[in-house]
Formats: C-alpha cells, structure tokens, sequence
C-alpha cells in the first residue's frame, strides 16, 4: 500500500512540475489521475484530505503567477512614452469616442423636501487607446480580452465624466472597490463600476398626489470640449432592474436618451453631453384610501343635517362642526407629506372644495334657522292682530298692516306662501328640502371636472 502510495506522489509531482499559468489544463489531468486513484485504492481520509490541499494550494499559486505576469507586463502594456494624463491620439486629429451604457440596479430614498434621489447603479465606459501594446501571451486561445489587477488602473488614462446634477457620487466598497478595467486584443479598454450616487431633480408638485416627476441625469466631461472628446450611448443604453420596486411610485423604462453638445459659460466652451430622463409616476393608492375616501365620506356626512329638524339644534351644529374639525385636522396633517410651495396643488383644491361644503352646510342651517325665527314671529304677530283688527280704525288697520307686512318680510323675501292647492309653504322647509339633492349634485359636478382634469392632463 505505502509503495503504491510513493508511486502516485511521484507521478503527481512529475505532474504538478510541468504547470504553467497557460497550462492549466494539466490540473484538470492531475485532478482526473487522483480520482482514478482513489477509485482503485482505498486509502484513509487524512491522506486523501493532504493531496487535495496541495492541489488547491498549487492551484492558487498558478493564479497568484498569472497576475503577477500580467503586472510584469505593465512596462510592455504602457510604454515609456505613455503619458496617462494626456488623451489617446487618434487619426486626423478626431475626439476620442467614449461609449457610456448604465444598469441602474435601485432607486430609493426619493426626497422631496430636499428634491432629490438616491441611485444605484453599474457603470460601464469604452475606449480606444492606441498607444496600448498588449502582448499576445497574456491571452488564452479563447479568450479576447485580460482584466487587469487593480493596482494598474492609476498609470491608464481615464475619461473624467462626472454626473451634471449629482451631489455625492461614491464607488461602491466592501474590502475593495468594486470597479474593474478590461483590455481587449484591439486595444479597447473597458472600465466597469458599482456606484452610488444621490442626483438632484427639480420636482413639481401642482398635480400632487397624482404627479409625475421627470428627473434628467446628465454625464459631461470636466476638462475635455466636444473637440477632444465626445460621449455616445452605448448598445445597451440605459436599463433598469425589473425587479425595482418603489413604494410611493411607479417606474419605467427611461423616457429618453439624448446626446447633445451644450455651451458651459463655467468652463467656456462647447461640450459632449448625454442625458437621460428617469420617470417617476405616483402611486395613488394610498392617498385615495387615506385622503379622498375619508374626506368624501365626511362630506357625505354633513348633508344628513339636513333630514335633522331645527329642534335638533344642538346635534345639528355638532355635527357639522365635527365635520369641519375632522377635514382641517386631516389637511394640517397631510402638509408634513411634501415641502410648502407658493402654488396651489390638486390636493389643496380638493381639501378647500370639502371644507366649503360643509361650510355651507353650516352656513345653511344658520340661514334657515333665522328664517324659521322670523316665521314663529311673524306668525304670532298676525294672530295678535287678528284679534284686534275689528276695533281698529281704517287708518290704524292700514298702519298695522304695513307692520305685518314688515315683520312677515314681503318687502324683501316672502317666509311662507300658499300653493295651488291651498297648501301652506314655508321658506325654511323648503330650502332643507331643496338641499339634500342641490348639495350632492354640485359635488359629483365638482368631483366630475376634478377627476378628468386630474387623470387626462
């Protein structure tokens, strides 16, 4: 057994001599010769557990050799003339072409009050550099392109792009940045990055809470004009994760990438800009359970004082008090919701219409209790008159007369009037009467215009 044992160590360090960085292949070979192995002896488990360790061992060795080849080539990568401060020349004088592409993985933390958002996202950058000498060694037979250590990305040169509008942009890290660079056989250089970035937007809230904010993100070089550089949409543009959800809004694919070449009175001159519009459309669900359902209701409520007689005066006035109580604490709460604006929102429209109705409510039983004060009066001053009228004088009786009228209120609004049918009207009555079908008609009149122009702007 032991015999057996020297045998196969020898064959395997016959083996492991022979390895190379572009010979792994021969790993594959040692690790199918050891489980033949194993197939035909059986051996105990400290033994078996000692091989694979150097084999791992050897294995890591073999990739800590081919970064340090790719480090020993740094000199052939970048030449002595290579200068990573100065732009890649190219033919007949043309700007260098950055191709920019962004996978945005997460948007969280949109911020109203300070009117921006938080972004996480995958940046990707392609360029040329001509000046790059890549030995062909570095490549497998199958493989079109090396990744480069991180340590060689401070001697290459780099597009300075920078977010317009952002106000933080950081490289996302854990034990080290996540940001890698990609050398390919004809010369192209691929930079990749995770990023996290916090990006202004200026939002309009006229429509709230039914708005739809459009916030651009612009990316422009910092010291480059559109002479020496300019900025293309990549293949892939610009994508966002499917499974992104937010919960206050809805969001879809980008509305629109553009490439323009803007004038910069801060840098003085022409630069290569890419824009993209992120749409971000408000969720009305919560809003219609927490805000407009409730406050429907509440006005609905007010209007069944109008089935309540004036005898009810103290749960009649309760009542709609109540009700205008409840809509001003639930439209002072709803202000902690968004910054203060010096314009009218939808919202604010539709709280003041609420509160009106119930003014007016309040206002009409004011009115109709005054009235029915005046008719109790009216209507005992006529039968205290009744019964002196025939021991009066024509001129007192046409006196007293323009009294009764007076007091009845002829000269200005009639209280009470007799219809064909010789039934009795009183005012008071019938403006409760008329209200309990004139108050819901103009509110779903209101609520028919508010809807529409809310929904199909």
């Amino acid at each position: 057994m032991l015999i057996r044992v020297v045998i196969f160590s020898s064959k395997l360090k016959n083996c492991l001599l022979k390895i190379t960085y572009r010979q792994t292949r021969l790993l594959q070979k040692s690790n199918r010769l050891c489980s033949q192995f194993f197939r035909k002896n059986e051996m105990s488990w400290p033994i078996l557990i000692l091989i694979f360790e150097i084999v791992s061992f050897l294995k890591s060795a073999t990739v800590a050799q081919l970064y340090q080849d790719v480090s020993s080539h740094s000199k052939t990568i970048f030449p002595r003339h290579y200068v990573k401060e100065v732009r890649p020349p190219t033919r007949f004088g043309k700007p260098v072409e950055v191709k920019f592409s962004m996978n945005v993985v997460d948007i969280n933390s949109i911020n109203v009050e300070d009117m921006d958002f938080r972004m996480d996202m995958f940046l990707k950058q392609e360029w040329v550099d001509s000046r790059l000498e890549i030995p062909e060694e570095l490549f497998d037979n199958e493989d079109e392109y090396v990744t480069l250590p991180t340590e060689l990305l401070d001697d290459l040169w780099q597009p300075d792009l920078y977010f317009l509008n952002s106000k933080v942009v950081e490289i996302a890290t854990l034990t080290h940045k996540f940001s890698s660079v990609s050398l390919y056989k004809n010369k192209t250089v691929h930079y990749s990055a995770r990023m996290h970035a916090i990006v202004a937007c200026q939002m309009e809230f006229l429509y709230y809470p039914m708005d739809i904010q459009t916030c651009p993100v612009n990316v422009e070089s910092f010291t480059y004009n559109n002479q020496k550089m300019t900025l293309k949409w990549a293949s892939a543009g610009v994508s966002v994760s499917p499974e992104l959800k937010l919960l206050q809004y809805h969001i879809g694919q980008p509305l629109e990438l553009q490439e323009q070449n803007v004038f910069t009175n801060e840098k003085g001159g022409n630069f290569s800009r890419l824009v993209v519009y992120f749409r971000f459309e408000r969720q009305i669900g919560h809003h219609l359970i927490q805000t407009f359902a409730p406050s429907t209701l509440v006005v609905m409520l007010s209007w069944s004082s109008f089935w309540l007689g004036l005898d009810a005066v103290p749960g009649r006035v309760t009542l709609l008090v109540t009700c205008m109580l409840t809509l001003v604490t639930m439209f002072t709460g709803l202000r902690t919701d968004i910054p203060p604006v010096a314009y009218v929102k939808a919202l604010d429209l539709w709280m003041a219409i609420c509160m009106l109705f119930v003014f007016a409510a309040l206002a009409e039983f004011i009115i109709v209790r005054v009235l029915q004060e005046n008719y109790q009066l009216t209507k005992k001053q006529r039968n205290s008159n009744s019964r002196v009228e025939t021991a009066m004088t024509p001129w007192y009786i046409n006196r007293n007369d323009q009294k009764v009228r007076e007091c009845k209120g002829e000269g200005f609004v009639r209280l009470s009037w007799t219809n064909k049918n010789g039934e009795e009207k009183i005012l008071w009555c019938e403006i409760d009467r008329f209200s309990r079908s004139i108050f819901p008609a103009f509110f779903i009149l209101f609520m028919s215009i508010y809807w529409p122009l809310l929904v199909l702007r």
